[in-house]
């Protein structure tokens, strides 16, 4: 991952955020509240793999219960508190959803999801991915899991809730939020 730091003076909007990362199409561009522009470099094809089986695994089980919509880790949001994040992974209630205008919907959505899955690579820092997770959940996500594959952890992020970390877990469940929904992590691993 690469920080390139906005000099305090020179502040990116929304909208600025949304021409660069058009402009720039062949990178994971996100931005911190702070002002901190990040690129992300590609996964391995391993990670990319298991990453593709949340991904599927959420959208299959959406497709069935129709109770959201799904998206994939090249979709931007907007937060709250300003920052423009791309989740692995994430899912928004439909009502939700259908209240954005159909512009808000096309950019970077000016929403938090209601879950969002951080599945960490080879590369990734494990505290930044932390943070991440703690930002979501301050913006509004009411669940979120950071899936560490190579300690075969998962932590779970939840609203006013002290994070939980899961050992070895074969399976896990979505809860209140995504009712139903369990992830076969044995293909994840």
């Amino acid at each position: 991952m690469t920080t390139i730091t906005i000099p305090p003076t020179f502040k990116v909007s929304h909208e600025q955020f949304q021409e660069i990362a058009i402009a720039n199409r062949d990178l994971r561009l996100e931005r911190t509240a702070t002002g901190e522009l990040i690129i992300m470099p590609p996964t391995g094809s391993d990670t990319g793999k298991s990453n593709q089986d949340i991904s599927g695994q959420l959208w299959l089980w959406n497709r069935k219960t129709k109770l959201g919509v799904v998206f994939d880790s090249s979709s931007g949001f907007g937060l709250p508190n300003g920052a423009e994040r791309s989740p692995d992974a994430s899912w928004i209630k439909l009502e939700k959803w259908e209240a954005l205008a159909p512009t808000e919907q096309a950019g970077f959505a000016p929403i938090c999801p209601d879950f969002v899955v951080e599945l960490r690579s080879k590369s990734d820092r494990l505290e930044p991915l932390r943070e991440k997770m703690q930002e979501y959940i301050t913006n509004g996500a009411s669940l979120g899991w950071l899936i560490n594959r190579s300690d075969r952890q998962v932590e779970v992020y939840r609203q006013n809730q002290e994070v939980e970390i899961l050992e070895h877990p074969i399976a896990i469940n979505g809860e209140n939020i995504l009712i139903g929904f369990i992830l076969d992590l044995t293909e994840v691993w």
